[in-house]
């Protein structure tokens, strides 16, 4: 993928991503994101994000949050489920998911937080066990 060989890169993600690797998985997901050797294609991005993110893949999460923040190929955004994301994204190591988080939290309520963080409290444990 990194020499731009994207046809070549998908062939070889396809399989590990089929056997539940959240790399490729993660990576799948980027190049429908970008549209990096496939069309473009946001609803195909975000469930491929959001496999590698329910295996815990920090990146993976913080492409969902960013998915459900902006509204990109749903039918609206959630900011809810943005900022509930962003937060285990944090909690999984990504350094840029703090800066995400700022940004979000800016566009919400209160209630909306308080909402975000009994989701966040609901997966941390399942995801993040040890943390």
């Amino acid at each position: 993928m990194e020499a731009g060989r994207f046809e070549e890169a998908m062939e070889a993600f396809l399989p590990a991503a089929r056997s539940g690797n959240a790399d490729a998985e993660e990576l799948i997901g980027v190049m429908y994101a970008l549209g990096l050797g496939v069309e473009r294609d946001d609803e195909r991005a975000f469930e491929w994000y959001l496999r590698a993110a329910m295996k815990g893949h920090p990146g993976a999460q913080s492409g969902v949050g960013w998915y459900y923040e902006v509204g990109r190929g749903m039918p609206s955004p959630d900011l809810v489920r943005g900022y509930m994301w962003y937060v285990l994204s944090a909690i999984g190591g990504d350094p840029d998911a703090a800066i995400s988080q700022e940004e979000i939290i800016k566009k919400m309520t209160q209630e909306e937080i308080d909402r975000a963080l009994v989701l966040v409290n609901d997966y941390r444990p399942w995801m993040y066990p040890f943390r």
